[in-house]
C-alpha cells in the first residue's frame, strides 16, 4: 500500500483534506489491520469491474470501500476522479455529469443515531446504507453466471442473497413485490433483475455480451436514476422491467418475438426513465430548462432518457463488438420504444392499436408490427401500477402523487402557476388515481386485453377495478383529512416555505 498524502489548510478558510488513498485488490479477503480502523480504501478503474490497463492510475480512480471497525461492514461508493474529504458533515449527491466526485466526510460516515446524531445525519446514514455494495455485486454476478464462490465473503449477508434468489424464481408472477426485492438486494433491484432476465433468455451468450461491460452498463444505469425521487427512481425502472417480462411471456408475444426484440424490450424497460429529475415536461418548458430548449419542447423527457441510455451504451462499449450499422439500428429502435412512453401521445398510439385490432391487421411475422406491439407493451408496463394488487398499487399511487405534490410545492415557492394535479391542498391521492384509471389506464389495458386475452390480462383488469373501488371508498376520509390540515398548511406558508430548489433534469406527466 502506498502512504497517504495529506494536505491541510487553515480551519479559517473552509478546511479541505485531500487523501491519496491506497489501492487494495478487491478479489482478496480484507486484511484485519484494515478492518481495525475507520477510513477508506480506493480502487482504480483497473479493478475487475472496470478493467483498465494501469492499476495505479489515480486519476482514473472509480470508487472506494469504507470500512467500519464497529461491525466490520463495507460500503461501496462509486466516484469519478479523486476522493476528497471535506469538513462538512455528510455528502452532497452531485450527478456524474456535473461534478467530478462525491463529497464524503469519512469521519462521520458511520455516525449512529444512538450517538445523538441530527436528522441530517440520519438522512446521510440512510443514503450511505443504500449505496452500492461491490462485494454483493461481485457475489451475485458469479452466482448468475454459474461460477461457484471460492472466497468466503464474511461481510455478505447470505440470508438476504438467498431470499433474493428465491424471489427470482417467481419473477414472472404478477404479484412480484419489487419493494421487498429491492431491500433483499441492498437497493440493487434494477441491476440484479435485469441481469437475471438477460441470462434467463440466454441473451448474454447469444449476443456475445462482455460480462464486465454489461455489469458496468447496468451499474451506471441504476446510478443515473435519481433515488431521491419518490416515484421516478430505479425501483420504478425495476418494476417496469419485471412487468415487461410478464408481457413478453404472454403467448401472443413469446411465440412471435425474436431474441433481438426481447433484448430491446428489456433494455428499454430498464432505461425508459433514465436521469429523471422528478418534474414534468410543462414544468421544464415554463422554467426555460435547457432540456426543453435542446429538444424543442417535444417529448423532452423521453428524448433525454433515450439519449442518456445511448450515452451509457457508448461509454461502456456494450455493443462495440457488433457491426456499426447493427449498433446504430439498436440505438434507434431503443429510442423508438422509449419515445412511445410519452403520455402526451397516448391517444395516438391507442387509436392506432385500436384500428389494428378492429381490422385484425396485426401480423407479428412483420418486424414493424412486432416493434409496435413492443411499444404498446412498454406503455402498459410503464403505467401498470393501478393493475397491481392493492398492497403494491397503493404504495405506487402514494409515491407518484407525492412527486406531483413536491413539484407543486416548488412551483408555489417560485411563484409559478401550479400544474394540474400538483396542488396538495386541492387534490388527494384518491381523486388523482381514479381520474388516471378512468381516462388513461382503463382504455389502454382494455385494448391490451383485446389483443392478448389471457389470464394475466383479466387479472390486471380485475385488480384495477378493485383498486378503483378502494380509492373511491377512501375519498371521504382523505377529503376530511385534507380539510383538517388546510389551516396548518396556511400557517406554514406564512412562516416561509422550505421547499427544495428547482432541479435541473426531467420527468413524465
Amino acid at each position: 500500500m502506498t502512504p497517504r498524502d495529506v494536505k491541510r489548510r487553515s480551519p479559517d478558510c473552509s478546511m479541505e483534506v485531500c487523501y491519496q488513498l491506497p489501492v487494495l485488490p478487491l478479489d482478496r479477503p480484507v486484511p484485519k489491520h484494515v478492518l481495525s480502523r475507520r477510513g477508506a480504501i480506493s480502487f482504480s478503474s483497473s479493478s475487475s469491474l472496470f478493467g483498465a490497463p494501469d492499476p495505479r492510475q489515480l486519476s482514473q480512480r472509480r470508487g472506494a470501500i469504507s470500512y467500519d471497525s464497529s461491525d466490520q461492514t463495507a460500503l461501496y461508493i462509486r466516484m469519478l476522479g479523486d476522493v476528497r474529504v471535506r469538513s462538512q458533515v455528510g455528502f452532497e449527491p452531485e450527478r456524474r455529469s456535473s461534478h467530478p466526485y462525491l463529497c464524503i466526510d469519512f469521519r462521520t460516515l458511520h455516525t449512529r443515531l444512538s450517538c445523538g446524531s441530527s436528522p441530517a445525519d440520519s438522512g446521510t446514514e440512510k443514503r450511505v446504507h443504500r449505496l452500492l455494495s461491490f462485494q454483493r455485486y461481485l457475489h451475485s454476478s458469479r452466482l448468475l453466471r454459474g461460477i461457484p464462490q471460492q472466497i468466503p465473503l464474511h461481510i455478505l449477508d447470505e440470508d438476504y442473497s438467498g431470499q433474493a434468489r428465491c424471489m427470482l424464481e417467481k419473477v414472472g408472477n404478477w404479484n412480484f413485490d419489487i419493494f421487498l426485492f429491492d431491500k433483499l438486494t441492498n437497493g440493487n433491484s434494477l441491476i440484479t433483475l435485469t441481469l437475471h432476465l438477460l441470462n434467463q433468455y440466454g441473451l448474454v451468450d447469444l449476443f456475445q455480451l462482455d460480462m464486465v461491460k454489461l455489469w458496468r452498463f447496468l451499474v451506471l444505469v441504476q446510478e443515473d436514476y435519481h433515488n431521491d425521487n419518490p416515484y421516478h427512481n430505479s425501483v420504478h425502472a425495476a418494476d417496469v422491467t419485471q412487468a415487461m417480462y410478464c408481457y413478453l411471456q404472454e403467448p401472443m408475444l413469446s411465440k412471435s418475438l425474436t431474441s433481438y426484440d426481447i433484448l430491446l424490450g428489456l433494455l428499454a424497460a430498464a432505461t425508459h426513465d433514465l436521469d429523471h429529475p422528478g418534474v414534468n415536461q410543462p414544468f421544464l418548458i415554463k422554467t426555460d430548462h435547457y432540456l426543453a430548449t435542446l429538444y424543442r419542447n417535444t417529448s423532452v423527457l423521453e428524448n433525454h432518457h433515450w439519449k442518456s441510455a445511448v450515452g451509457l451504451l457508448r461509454e461502456t462499449g456494450l455493443f462495440s463488438h457488433l457491426p456499426p450499422e447493427d449498433s446504430m439500428n439498436m440505438e434507434r429502435e431503443l429510442g423508438s420504444l422509449i419515445l412511445a412512453t410519452d403520455i402526451s401521445r397516448q391517444n395516438d398510439y391507442l387509436s392506432r392499436f385500436r384500428t389494428h385490432l378492429d381490422q385484425e391487421s396485426l401480423c407479428l411475422s412483420n418486424a414493424s408490427h412486432r416493434h409496435f406491439v413492443l411499444q404498446m407493451a412498454l406503455k402498459c408496463a410503464d403505467i401498470c401500477n393501478p393493475c397491481r394488487p392493492w398492497e403494491l398499487s397503493k404504495q405506487w399511487s402514494e409515491k407518484v402523487t407525492e412527486e406531483f405534490f413536491e413539484q407543486g410545492d416548488i412551483e408555489k415557492k417560485h411563484k409559478l402557476q401550479v400544474s394540474p394535479l400538483c396542488d396538495r391542498e386541492t387534490n388527494t391521492v384518491g381523486n388523482i388515481q381514479i381520474g388516471f384509471m378512468t381516462y388513461v389506464a382503463e382504455p389502454l389495458f382494455g385494448e391490451w386485453a383485446r389483443f392478448s386475452d389471457t389470464r394475466l390480462s383479466q387479472t390486471m383488469l380485475g385488480h384495477m377495478g378493485l383498486n378503483k373501488a378502494s380509492w373511491g371508498g377512501l375519498q371521504p376520509e382523505q377529503t376530511a383529512v385534507s380539510e383538517e390540515t388546510e389551516p396548518s398548511a396556511a400557517g406554514a406558508d406564512a412562516g416561509g416555505s422550505r421547499s427544495k430548489e428547482i432541479p435541473q433534469g426531467s420527468r413524465e406527466s
